[in-house]
């Protein structure tokens, strides 16, 4: 008998390295891993905790196990813990629960909520779209929204969660990828998956985060898809535009790219004067600082709160002359050529050093002649120092540079559009 339960023991283990060998290893660690094997009656019985992975397996996956449970002669039947076929199975793992490591938090139900958004012109579009996802469901999931740090985007997705009806979970990129693999780790996978998909609106900020996780980003598609193809609201954040997201697949841009993408343009001066005139800091003040300081909004926001807590403890009001004393560390300086750079850099999603280096990949070779365009437009640059500014480039290449770009600007209006901003940001 122990023989007999030794080599039951090998051929399971056979079968598996089979199912192994014909799937990609995000699918079979995903979904295959975690199933309870056993052979019953002359079939392999794979046990799933819930009836939602037993029907997805069954509808995606049970063509290749039919195939490797045909290989051993046994015949197929996919299960669900509870069912009179698994009760004979030895394994007696108790049901999978999953409960998140940071509580999801209360929400208010309000479209009051996006009040604290302060919008400028540029923004009108970007807020409409979250004031209508969080209103109801929408024919535009997912919602796609992209800007530079400090723009605004984490702030647009508290405003959706506290004024979204039904259940919200709200998770950063990090914090998903955290924990999917404590879910992998501890062995409750399905439950972390019905977790995900329970919800009327998901919130992922920052899916940058994400990149270059392959295990990671399949679970992240498919939710996706599982979440669209059951009419809910799914919001994403980043800080590119998906044709530009680096690590991840053609496929799971193309999906991310499937809904609405909108851009979130930094605070411009009037809005940085709002920001900080709600701080509590007077209409002449304000309106002078926010001239000095650059368009981001958590820098908007460190000078708010540096002003607020000064006048707090010291019982005085901040004239603009104690604002340059108090702000000499924040307030702008003049732009160079490399600031130019390095603030196109974050904006295309390259890195600078990649950009002032030998790299010849395609992005990289467009962002550096998008951004010599910007700075013979922007600045009064000679060709030869663009292109030292830009990696020592020689004039001939700066020169070819630029009549690429002019060439693709007239058939790609996108780009086009997006070089003019450019542009307005650097001068």
């Amino acid at each position: 008998m122990q023989t007999a339960a030794i080599k039951t023991m090998v051929d399971l283990n056979q079968v598996k390295g089979a199912i192994a060998a014909k799937m990609d290893s995000a699918g079979f660690t995903s979904w295959i891993a975690p199933l309870q094997f056993d052979v019953c009656d002359d079939t392999l019985v794979l046990t799933a905790q819930n009836q939602f992975s037993a029907d997805f397996i069954g509808a995606v996956h049970k063509n290749v196990l039919t195939d490797v449970a045909n290989q051993f002669g046994l015949g197929l039947k996919i299960a669900v813990r509870g069912t009179a076929v698994s009760a004979s199975v030895a394994n007696d793992n108790n049901i999978q629960s999953y409960t998140p490591a940071t509580e999801t938090n209360t929400h208010t139900n309000t479209l009051n909520a996006f009040d604290s958004f302060v919008c400028c012109d540029e923004n009108a579009f970007v807020l409409s779209a979250c004031k209508k996802i969080a209103a109801g469901t929408v024919s535009f999931s997912p919602l796609f929204i992209y800007g530079v740090a400090g723009c605004g985007k984490s702030l647009l997705m508290d405003c959706i969660e506290n004024a979204a009806a039904g259940r919200v979970i709200k998770m950063s990129g990090g914090q998903f990828v955290s924990e999917f693999t404590r879910a992998l780790h501890d062995r409750t996978i399905f439950a972390f998956k019905d977790f995900c998909r329970n919800c009327d609106t998901f919130i992922l900020d920052d899916v940058q985060s994400l990149a270059g996780k392959r295990a990671t980003c399949a679970e992240f598609a498919q939710l996706v898809m599982d979440l669209r193809a059951a009419g809910k609201n799914v919001v994403l954040t980043a800080n590119v535009a998906p044709g530009n997201l680096n690590g991840f697949d053609r496929r799971t841009q193309s999906l991310l790219a499937s809904g609405l993408v909108a851009d979130v343009m930094g605070p411009n001066e009037n809005v940085r004067r709002v920001m900080l005139m709600r701080a509590g800091v007077s209409a002449n003040t304000a309106a002078e600082i926010a001239s000095h300081i650059s368009g981001d909004g958590h820098l908007v926001a460190g000078v708010a709160m540096k002003i607020k807590t000064y006048a707090e403890l010291m019982g005085e009001n901040v004239t603009m002359d104690v604002a340059q004393h108090l702000l000499s560390d924040t307030l702008q300086k003049s732009k160079t050529p490399i600031a130019m750079v390095k603030m196109m850099c974050e904006k295309l999603g390259v890195a600078y050093d990649a950009v002032c280096g030998r790299g010849r990949s395609r992005a990289i070779v467009l962002a550096r002649q998008i951004m010599m365009v910007v700075l013979k437009s922007a600045t009064n640059l000679s060709l030869s120092e663009i292109g030292c500014v830009c990696g020592d480039r020689d004039h001939a290449t700066v020169v070819y540079a630029i009549a690429q770009i002019e060439k693709l600007k007239k058939s790609d209006l996108v780009l086009a559009a997006q070089i003019n901003q450019l542009i307005a940001e650097c001068k």
